[in-house]
Parts: C-alpha cells; sequence; structure tokens
C-alpha cells in the first residue's frame, strides 16, 4: 500500500496486530455495504411475491429476479474498465445511487414488465456494489490482513440476507409493500461514507489508468471457476431442499443454518487464511462440501442427516468464497484488484442463477437425491484445480 493509505491502516491495525474491525476505512465499508446488501435482500424475494399479489403467475414474478441479477453480472463484467475511466469514487457513488435511488418507483405499478425496468437499474448498482466492495476491502489493510477483512466483510453481506430476505415477504404478504421500498433506498445513506473510503484506498486502485484487465482476468478466472461450481451448488441446495422436504420445518431450520454456518465460516475462514495460508484451506472446504453433499443425498428423508449436511456445506460455502477471493486477488496483483473482484463476483452471482437451472434439469431426470450426489462429483473434479491455483 502506498501513502496516506498506508500510514492509516498500518497505525489502525498496530501494523498486523490490531482488530480489523479498528480501521475506519473498514467500519465505513460495512455501513455501506450492509446499507447495499439489506437494500438487495429486502426485495429478493419481496418482488416475485408482490408481483404474485397483483397477478402475474409464478413463473412471470421469477423473471423480476432474473432480470435484476442478469444485470448484475453484466455490470460486475464492466467495473474494472468504469473505474479504469473515472476512477473508483464516482462509480462506487454511482453504484449506491442505482441501487436505491430507482426503489420508490416500485411503488408506480406492480407489473412485472415495470418491477423488472427498475430491478434492471437497480441490478447495475448492486454489481458496482460487489465488486468495488470487495476491492476495499482487500486494499484498506496490509496484505498479512487481507483474509481477515475480506472475511469480516463477507459476515457483514450474509447477516442482512438472513434477516431481510424473509422479512421482506412478510412485509408484502402483510400489505406494507412502502416499508420494503422504505428500506431498499437505504443504500443513499451509505453515499456519507465515499469520501472516507476513497481516501484510504490506494492512488493506484482509485485513480482512472489505462492498464489491460486480460493479465487480471487469466489469472483470476481459476479460482473463480471454482468458486462458481460452489455457488452453483448452494443454489442447488437453497432452491430444491425446500421442494425435497416440503413439510416447511425442515428445511426452514435446515436452510437457516445453511446461511449461519456459511456466514459464519466466511468470516473465519479470513482469519485462518492469514495465519495458515489457502494450501490447505480450500481444498479442505471443498471436501467438506463433498461430505455435506453427500450427507443430503442419502439423506433426504431423515431430519437429522438434512441438518448435518446443510450445517457441514455451509462451511464449505463460507469458507470457499473467502479463499477462493483471496486466491484470486493473490494471483491477479495489486494492481489487478479490482479486476480479480469482478471476475469473482461474476462467477459467483453465475454460479448462484445457473444452479436452479441446471440441478432443477438433473432433478427431473433423475430425481434429487442423485442431483446432489452429482453436485458432490463436481465438487470433486475441481479439486485438483483449487489444489494447483493455492500453489503459485
Amino acid at each position: 500500500m502506498d501513502g496516506v493509505a498506508e500510514q492509516e491502516t498500518g497505525q489502525q491495525t498496530g501494523r498486523g496486530t490490531g482488530p480489523v474491525w479498528r480501521v475506519p476505512a473498514v467500519r465505513a465499508l460495512l455501513a455501506a455495504s450492509l446499507l447495499g446488501f439489506t437494500s438487495y435482500a429486502v426485495t429478493l424475494a419481496a418482488l416475485p411475491s408482490y408481483a404474485v399479489r397483483g397477478g402475474a403467475g409464478v413463473a412471470a414474478a421469477g423473471l423480476v429476479t432474473t432480470v435484476f441479477l442478469a444485470a448484475t453480472v453484466l455490470t460486475q463484467l464492466a467495473v474494472p474498465r468504469l473505474v479504469g475511466r473515472v476512477g473508483l469514487g464516482p462509480v462506487l457513488a454511482g453504484g449506491l445511487l442505482a441501487i436505491g435511488g430507482p426503489a420508490p418507483l416500485y411503488l408506480l405499478g406492480d407489473g412485472v414488465g415495470w418491477l423488472c425496468a427498475v430491478s434492471a437499474v437497480r441490478g447495475t448498482g448492486f454489481g458496482v456494489l460487489t465488486v468495488l466492495g470487495a476491492t476495499i476491502a482487500a486494499r484498506v489493510v496490509p496484505p498479512s490482513r487481507r483474509g481477515e477483512s475480506l472475511g469480516l466483510y463477507g459476515l457483514a453481506l450474509g447477516l442482512p440476507t438472513l434477516a431481510a430476505t424473509p422479512g421482506g415477504v412478510a412485509l408484502v404478504l402483510s400489505d406494507r409493500f412502502p416499508l420494503v421500498v422504505a428500506v431498499a433506498t437505504l443504500p443513499l445513506l451509505g453515499l456519507l461514507a465515499v469520501p472516507r473510503l476513497v481516501r484510504a484506498v490506494p492512488r493506484a486502485v482509485t485513480a482512472p489508468s489505462g492498464d489491460p484487465a486480460g493479465p487480471a482476468v487469466r489469472a483470476a478466472a481459476p479460482p473463480s471457476a471454482v468458486l462458481l461450481v460452489v455457488t452453483l451448488a448452494g443454489a442447488g441446495v437453497v432452491t430444491f431442499l425446500p421442494i425435497a422436504r416440503p413439510d416447511g420445518v425442515v428445511a426452514t431450520v435446515a436452510l437457516l443454518v445453511f446461511g449461519a454456518t456459511g456466514a459464519l465460516c466466511r468470516w473465519a475462514g479470513g482469519v485462518l487464511t492469514d495465519r495458515y495460508g489457502t494450501r490447505v484451506l480450500l481444498p479442505a472446504a471443498l471436501l467438506l462440501g463433498v461430505l455435506g453433499l453427500v450427507l443430503l443425498a442419502v439423506g433426504l428423508d431423515a431430519d437429522a442427516a438434512v441438518y448435518a449436511g446443510a450445517a457441514v456445506f455451509g462451511v464449505a460455502y463460507g469458507g470457499s468464497q473467502n479463499t477462493t477471493l483471496v486466491v484470486a486477488m493473490a494471483r491477479a496483483g495489486e494492481r489487478g484488484t479490482t479486476t480479480a473482484s469482478a471476475v469473482w463476483n461474476a462467477a459467483f452471482d453465475a454460479g448462484t442463477g445457473l444452479g436452479a437451472l441446471a440441478v432443477g434439469v438433473v432433478a427431473a431426470a433423475v430425481g434429487l437425491e442423485l442431483s446432489y450426489a452429482v453436485l458432490a462429483g463436481l465438487l470433486v473434479l475441481v479439486l485438483p484445480v483449487a489444489v494447483r491455483v493455492t500453489r503459485r
């Protein structure tokens, strides 16, 4: 790190010994990210429910989420070029405006077309936040604390999803959709944190540059491919576990366990990465993922197996997120941090988006139990890639 940013982060972390959360820029980032991801999470399931209550079919209502995530992925791929042209500050401010500003427009209609149009704009803002949030988390602390900072950032992203997603649906079902909209505008408050964040990140990241993105993309692609397979499997669990256990209670508790262990282990994985490196942690996370999926495959009818499988796979899901991001950034180099974050985030959302579709097709052909076994096999197939990328 250079200049003022290096001095500030070095002093605040005690040259690598103090808690990362005490760094002012980290706190500002966590606040802005919490606002942004709460806006995303509160509308994630609420908008389809709102569309259905307005007369849309279930399949049509799902387009709202699809459009949002499609806009997110396309924007993520463009963020490094935008930052290279105009700098980090304007792009980050634009992202916060894009996800929070249009939210009140949802109140103008409940048609699927209108909801999709507004969601497409908001999806661009979410794409910006996901890429630049990880970039900032990595660059406002010394490299020796990068894993912990990214893990803390990941924990801040996971918590709103646990509360805001079901909360948004509950508000819609109780005819309080305007409150959903109000919460969705919260990222506008994050604009107050932008100046501090820009000052804390090295000039090489915040300023426009003409650096080619190709080398960083190629460096970040292999660990991001590992992540894509993990998130594909995660989407299969989240989407189809409630279908496999329609009694409701078991699936709900299992998904809460999955979400909680995933969020906590993304943070814990960051701390362990700083201490022990990724060479052992990433392959171990994948092996745990295999175990969790096997438990689900052989025990979908047994409550204990479902709970255990969800918990073990949650550990793998959270741990592999942080370790693949650390590896991607390390391989891309300091000036390739933003590009690595873009590739990683695009892989995350692409895997999540493809997972439900792909697992659904396989499940229709061979059943859900074998589908989870197939997902376990995919994790085994990418294990050599995980081993190779952590040794470079």
